[in-house]
Formats: structure tokens, C-alpha cells, sequence
């Protein structure tokens, strides 16, 4: 058993810092490279991806990352895990296999953990009683089935230590939790039994903190944050030791900051009850978590308790749910603000006047009151130099929101003076993808490991 592993935090969603990984196999000495690429939303466009061309569907910019870390992870025996395989794991696995040929790196083992896709089987779990009801709503799949543009179940650590038992190198996988890839690697190299809650949900809190990419080292810091070099950000790293305690930290010759108030803002996003922080592996007390501040970038995380995982999965899906276009005006000083209330005033007379429908239109203020909506304070217009009016329709009829598109431009001459900039021409209906949770019993859910070698 090693004393301490050392976990990097790579990336926190697909479009992070491109460099961010590079910096962390090469800054400093690492043991474990972890890339949590995946949103809700991710998945289904990943799946569209897929439809077109059957070998896409997983991130995209992992080949070329890997083209310039291969070569140092080879060198330094560190062992990557991402969930960036997507919709296609195998695919993106592939697609390493050609970079390391053309890097001519031999000895290598790609581990690809499938299963967690149910697209497919939607109408075979309904025959067994497995409606994925909606977890808001109590409503069966049933009645989106026929929309369904993805539908992935969260799978844990569990498949992640099967696949770095066998020997894996790199493990892709599919829709796994952002923590189960850092609480993964603890369970394999400390020999921690998947019982000992205490543990699981230590190493899960680990993994919670370094999911979101930098903002564990002082990125979207509400406190001191312009004190705080970010054009060099370094991202988190966890080291673990075998009793479940960790120590946050980064790379000392990168930019950031690890403190109590970064990390401990960490541990509050997404989050729901503190006191039960549900995952495939167990669930965790997020009120049992002690700090402890070491100074120089490194915090004390410890105490973490936590109790037995539940019989259930949850799964994530995302269906068609009608269109959408949103389009903005800039109106300029004098009355800019008057003069965007009666643009968005004559614009909905129009659309109702055509007898278009919509579920929604939205308009927003931005610069006045884009973010907080009815709250914001009200102003004196000629406290506003400019102001942009931004309208965006919702419709299950494509030809009303396409003719949407065609009633917000002709504001430029037939609406109120001073509009000074239109952006992007005509908009053009987009697919509005919905979500859908649900759960589903692990019973009917069998992660499969395959390995890949070079």
C-alpha cells in the first residue's frame, strides 16, 4: 500500500482550459490525472454527434490532448481517468490507440467501461416495470420515449477499480460521476473495502472538490479574488492518504489559490441536502467534512462520515422538447431604456397579431436587469448609456418560431430610434433538449470493462 497518492484535477466540464492537464502532468509530480468532461446537457449533444457519425459521440479534444501528455504520463507511470468517452468510450479509446501508434508509445493499456447507455433498452425496461418515472413530476418515460435523445445511467467508482486492477494505463469511461473518478484510484491503491462508508465517502468529497476544474483553487472565488493570479490557474490536487484524510493543494509554481474559504466554497456547490449527498457509492455527510486550514496552499480535509449507498442508479435523460431562437437589439442613450421596453412592446404586437404560437417568450434587459430579473433596482433612464433588449421564443411549431426570426430585424428601421447594433442576422430555430431524471434499480444495470492494448 502506497503512503499517499497525488490526484490532479484536469478538467471540470468539455471546453475547460485546453493547457490545464498539460500543466499538471508537467509542473509537478502527480500520480493520477482525473477529467470529469460531462454536463446533463453534454450527453445529449454527444448523442446527436453520434447519430451523424458513428465514430463520434465522446470529447473531441482528448486525442489531441493526449498527443501532448502520452509521452509524459508514459515517462512518469501516471495513470489518466475521464469520463470523456461520452456516448462512445470504445470510439474515443480508438482514437488513443492511433495517437499512441503515431507516438510509437508501446506497453499501454486502454481500459473502456461501458453500460451506463439505456437508450436502447427504454422499451425493455418499461416491460419489466421500470417506468423511469421523472423525479420531479411521477410522470413515466412512457410519454417521451419516442423523444428520447440520450439516456445515461450515473455508474460509480466500482467499474473504475475493475478496470485499474486489470492494469489499465487510461480508463475511459462513459456517464460515470464526477466523484467516482477520484474516489476511484483511493479504493484500488489503499485497498478500501466498497463497505466502509466512512471511507467512500471520504474519498467522494475528495472527488466533489476537485470536479469542477479550478474553482477549488480560487476560479468563481466570491471572496478575495482579485488578489488571486488566474492567467496561470492551477487547478486542485488531492493528496490521499490511506486513513481517508486529504490534503488539497496545487502545483507551487502555478497561479491560484488553496484555502479554507476556496475550498470550503467548493463544498457547498450542487449539493442539495448536505447531510445526505447521494452517490452510486455510498452517501455522504457533508456536515460531518472538518477543515483545516496548513497555509501555503494546502487545506486539511478530514472527519468525513458517511452512510450506505441506496438500490438505485440515477439516470439522465434528455428529449425533444419543441424549438427556440432568441435574437438582441443594442439601443443607445438618450431614454435606451424606454426605448427597449417599446421595441419589445411593438414586437409582441406583431407576433400576436400573426396568430404565432409560443409557450414562452422571455425578454431580458441586459445591463439592467438581465441577472436578477424583477428584483432589479429600479433606474432613472437616462441613468442607462446602453442597453441591449434580448427576446427569445419557445415553441413545439417550428414555423412560429421560424417567423420569429423574421420580426425581431425589421426593429432596426420599423421600432424606435438609436438601435445601434443587431447581432447575428437572423435567427434560425434551434432544438430545445429537455431533461429528464429518473432512477432505476442497479439490478438491471451491468458496467462491462474491456481492455485495449498498444
Amino acid at each position: 500500500m502506497k503512503e499517499k497518492i497525488r490526484i490532479a484535477s484536469g478538467q471540470g466540464f468539455w471546453g475547460d482550459l485546453i493547457d490545464a492537464p498539460y500543466d499538471q502532468v508537467t509542473k509537478g509530480e502527480i500520480d493520477y490525472l482525473v477529467m470529469d468532461y460531462l454536463a446533463e446537457v453534454t450527453m445529449s449533444i454527444l448523442q446527436k454527434q453520434k447519430n451523424k457519425n458513428p465514430e463520434f459521440g465522446y470529447a473531441r479534444d482528448i486525442p489531441a490532448l493526449m498527443e501532448r501528455i502520452l509521452p509524459v504520463c508514459k515517462e512518469k507511470r501516471i495513470k489518466v481517468i475521464t469520463n470523456g468517452g461520452g456516448v462512445n468510450p470504445v470510439g474515443c479509446a480508438e482514437a488513443i490507440i492511433k495517437v499512441a501508434k503515431s507516438l510509437n508509445i508501446k506497453g499501454l493499456k486502454i481500459a473502456v467501461v461501458d453500460g451506463d447507455n439505456i437508450k436502447d433498452r427504454i422499451d425493455e425496461l418499461i416491460s419489466v416495470g421500470e417506468e423511469l418515472k421523472n423525479m420531479e413530476t411521477g410522470e413515466s418515460i412512457v410519454y417521451v420515449k419516442d423523444k428520447l435523445l440520450s439516456a445515461n445511467v450515473y455508474l460509480g467508482a466500482a467499474p473504475i477499480v475493475e478496470a485499474l486492477s486489470k492494469g489499465a494505463d487510461i480508463v475511459i469511461t462513459g456517464r460515470t460521476t464526477d466523484t467516482g473518478l477520484t474516489l476511484a484510484p483511493m479504493i484500488y491503491e489503499f485497498g478500501w473495502s466498497m463497505n466502509d462508508y466512512n471511507l467512500m465517502s471520504a474519498g467522494t468529497v475528495a472527488g466533489h472538490i476537485l470536479e469542477c476544474g479550478g474553482q477549488a483553487s480560487g476560479v468563481n472565488f466570491l471572496g478575495d479574488w482579485k488578489s488571486i493570479e488566474l492567467t496561470n490557474i492551477g487547478f486542485p490536487i488531492a493528496e490521499a492518504f490511506p486513513n481517508g484524510e486529504v490534503i488539497i493543494t496545487k502545483h507551487e509554481n502555478l497561479g491560484g489559490k488553496v484555502s479554507y474559504e476556496t475550498v470550503a466554497e467548493q463544498l457547498v456547490y450542487e449539493i442539495g441536502d448536505p447531510k445526505k449527498y447521494i452517490t452510486p457509492d455510498c452517501i455522504a455527510d457533508f456536515t460531518s467534512i472538518k477543515l483545516e486550514d496548513l497555509g501555503n496552499n494546502k487545506v486539511k480535509v478530514f472527519g468525513v462520515t458517511g452512510a450506505k449507498e441506496t438500490d438505485t442508479f440515477k439516470v439522465s435523460c434528455s428529449y425533444a422538447d419543441g424549438y427556440s431562437a432568441s435574437a438582441s437589439l443594442t439601443y443607445s442613450w438618450p431614454e435606451a431604456l424606454t426605448k427597449a421596453t417599446a421595441a419589445d412592446k411593438i414586437l409582441r404586437g406583431r407576433l400576436e397579431n400573426l396568430g404565432l404560437e409560443f409557450e414562452e417568450i422571455n425578454t431580458e434587459f441586459l445591463g439592467y436587469n438581465s441577472c436578477h430579473g424583477p428584483l432589479a433596482k429600479t433606474l432613472h433612464e437616462d441613468d442607462i448609456n446602453e442597453l441591449v433588449l434580448k427576446v427569445s421564443v419557445r415553441s413545439h411549431d417550428f414555423k412560429s418560431v421560424d417567423r420569429f426570426g423574421k420580426e425581431i430585424a425589421p426593429l432596426i428601421l420599423t421600432g424606435p430610434p438609436s438601435v445601434t447594433g443587431f447581432a447575428g442576422g437572423r435567427p434560425k430555430p434551434s432544438e430545445v433538449v429537455a431533461y429528464w431524471p429518473a432512477l432505476i434499480k442497479k439490478e438491471f444495470i451491468k458496467p462491462e470493462v474491456q481492455i485495449l492494448e498498444v
